[in-house]
């Protein structure tokens, strides 16, 4: 399962710190294993279920987000970074790791994915949280994972979680919008 999620995510290798990419996969290994989802279901399952027939995938979103949020963190360090440090591993991490827990919220039906009977409960965010914690991810990543989606409107956004929130966001909106 770890060459999978390594082929479903080459950004993994923009993760400088050894100790902290090998805890993102992880934590994917571990969702992969509670899931009914496979890796080629990320493929083809959309990334939310809030838009109807949403045309684009889970990892087209996802990658999308991850390349915005690395971006945004550039340009952030390139224009202010001596007055507002970026953490460009945080970010990262947090962005190839803020859906991580849909794996547990979503299933898929006669070829359609539906939430599940977990995710009707728990929302992503807080399963994704429970995924990275157990893979030891640091808590300033489990910070964006918990803080990415709306509920994340109720605490203090760190700078990085800020970033990977409007990244996502940014390739969310308009699909939600158009529903």
């Amino acid at each position: 399962m770890r060459d999978a999620v390594k082929k479903l995510w080459p950004e993994l290798e923009w993760i400088s710190d050894a100790v902290l990419r090998e805890q993102v996969i992880a934590a994917w290994v571990k969702a992969f294993e509670l899931s009914p989802l496979t890796p080629a279901d990320l493929e083809e399952i959309p990334f939310t279920l809030l838009a109807p027939d949403c045309p684009v995938t889970f990892m087209q979103h996802k990658r999308c987000v991850v390349h915005i949020a690395r971006r945004s963190a550039e340009a952030m360090t390139e224009f202010m970074g001596r007055a507002l440090p970026v953490d460009l591993d945080t970010v990262i991490a947090g962005a190839i790791l803020a859906d991580v827990g849909k794996l547990l919220e979503y299933e898929k039906v006669d070829g359609k994915a539906r939430q599940s009977q977990r995710g009707a409960y728990l929302r992503h965010p807080f399963t994704g949280v429970a995924l990275a914690v157990e893979a030891g991810v640091p808590d300033r990543v489990c910070h964006i994972i918990a803080a990415h989606a709306d509920e994340g409107n109720l605490i203090r956004r760190s700078t990085e979680a800020t970033i990977v929130h409007h990244a996502d966001f940014m390739s969310f909106l308009p699909f939600k919008n158009m529903a």
